[in-house]
């Protein structure tokens, strides 16, 4: 337990390391930033030592670890707000996001992997692996301006862009953040409908990326399990093989397919950029986004920091999920 711990914390002071020489490196003056272009050289060096700038690179690394150990990433220029507090307003409509988004990945990737390598060389399989190649391969902004304009445009079946119409815009108390939750909480079904309208094309867009990697991964450990002797042996024995696939070689498969989905999410969490930008869907992808054409480094580190962050816990998740469900692991 104890090396799990040093291990996660060495990670963290590495990713806080390169975010640290990312802000340094970067062509933007931080101080320019905040007096601007016609401070005086007194008022410029006066915010240079107040930002702890004219100390050695040592001391402000510590004092960035320090800051960021408390939840203090600055305060933004773009907003005028701490940064801590914009990525708690923008991250959870990410995380509302990419969680639907794996769900409907894993829904459907992991039946339509296990089902494609049951059936290697027939229909099922040569479609699974077409829809894998069009994930893989077609970009989502041209998929997601074309779904704006057939399912919203067109046929009018899901809502613009936006978490929620205006008309809704603060009604739902803000409880945990993400919208469909807090509308289920208030009891309010109309805005529960009108945020599941606005959430359901961009989170589909990301379902079907992440599904096409789900399913293609699902596919090919099972056809390495279903080559195995043990699957041959349950054969021989006269178990069905809807046992022998979904009872044994599935099962079997848990603990990488774990590993698989715990990166689709992280790749949601800090890949749904494009997708955020859209649909102009106010999370943290787009939040950087803004924030660093703006150049507002603390903003950008913030977000990078916290998406960093996510990888490590989903890490450190999937290794407690490998000693459940594989005991020769403990």
């Amino acid at each position: 337990m104890a090396g799990v711990v040093l291990s996660l914390l060495l990670t963290l002071l590495g990713l806080l390391l390169v975010t640290f020489v990312i802000g340094r490196v970067m062509p933007i003056d931080p101080v320019l930033k905040v007096v601007g272009e016609r401070a005086t050289p007194a008022q410029y060096e006066a915010a240079r030592q107040a930002m702890g700038l004219d100390k050695p690179i040592l001391v402000q690394f510590v004092a960035y670890v320090g800051d960021v150990m408390r939840g203090d990433f600055g305060r933004s220029i773009s907003t005028g707000h701490p940064v801590a507090e914009d990525l708690r307003r923008v991250f959870p409509a990410t995380l509302e996001l990419a969680s639907i988004g794996t769900l409907i990945g894993v829904l459907i990737g992991v039946p339509l992997g296990v089902i494609a390598a049951a059936r290697r060389g027939g229909w099922i399989d040569q479609v699974a692996r077409v829809v894998a190649l069009i994930g893989y391969s077609m970009p989502i902004f041209w998929l997601g301006l074309m779904g704006l304009l057939v399912f919203y445009g067109i046929l009018g079946w899901v809502g613009g862009p936006g978490r929620q119409d205006i008309i809704y815009d603060g009604m739902v108390p803000n409880v945990t953040g993400l919208v469909l939750v807090d509308s289920l909480i208030a009891g309010d079904w109309g805005a529960f409908r009108d945020a599941f309208s606005h959430i359901i094309l961009p989170a589909s867009l990301l379902g079907y990326f992440s599904l096409a990697y789900i399913s293609r991964m699902t596919r090919s450990f099972m056809l390495e399990q279903l080559s195995a002797e043990y699957i041959t042996t349950a054969r021989v024995k006269g178990l069905s093989e809807r046992r022998v696939v979904w009872g044994h070689a599935l099962r079997n498969i848990a603990v990488p397919l774990v590993t698989v989905i715990a990166l689709s999410f992280g790749g949601l969490l800090e890949g749904s950029v494009l997708t955020e930008i859209i649909f102009s869907w106010p999370g943290i992808g787009s939040y950087i986004t803004k924030t660093l054409l703006a150049g507002d480094m603390n903003a950008v580190l913030g977000g990078t920091v916290v998406v960093g962050v996510c990888f490590i816990a989903l890490n450190a998740l999937s290794d407690l999920l490998y000693k459940l469900l594989d005991p020769r692991s403990r």
